[in-house]
């Protein structure tokens, strides 16, 4: 079940965000993404968050500004059955377009996000690690 993300469920996904991060962008100081964890509970807060929720547990959550997918997150154990697709799609039916940036190191998310219509638009660099980045554009058929 997909559903707007409540003030209670702030801190476990911000469990996601960083259990996700550590391991998805490992190359990337775990000490960068754990001193980001408060910051980011603050933004879930004032996003447009949506989770899904299996068997009253979080499993997973996209994050949302506008047309910009900020992330989509899928809790360790979960990953690679369908979770991120269904939260993609659920948010697909709600837009036209859709935004992200994806770094290059992390090819697992390039893959999906490409398998998923995405395509790459151009190169950049995210300031605030130093990584080159892709951003990524899907456009409604």
């Amino acid at each position: 079940m997909i559903r707007v993300v409540q003030k209670t469920d702030i801190t476990k996904v911000a469990d996601i965000w960083l259990d996700t991060n550590i391991k998805a962008d490992n190359f990337i100081s775990a000490q960068y993404w754990e001193s980001n964890y408060e910051l980011v509970k603050e933004m879930l807060l004032q996003a447009e968050v949506y989770v899904y929720e299996s068997d009253q547990k979080i499993q997973g959550f996209i994050g949302l500004n506008n047309d910009y997918i900020e992330g989509i997150f899928v809790s360790d154990k979960m990953q690679s059955q369908g979770i991120g697709k269904i939260l993609l799609n659920d948010t697909k039916d709600k837009r036209n377009e859709l935004r992200l940036n994806v770094y290059r190191k992390n090819t697992r998310a390039i893959s999906f996000y490409k398998r998923e219509g995405f395509e790459i638009q151009s190169d950049g660099l995210d300031e605030a690690t130093g990584e080159k980045e892709y951003a990524m554009v899907w456009k409604k058929k």
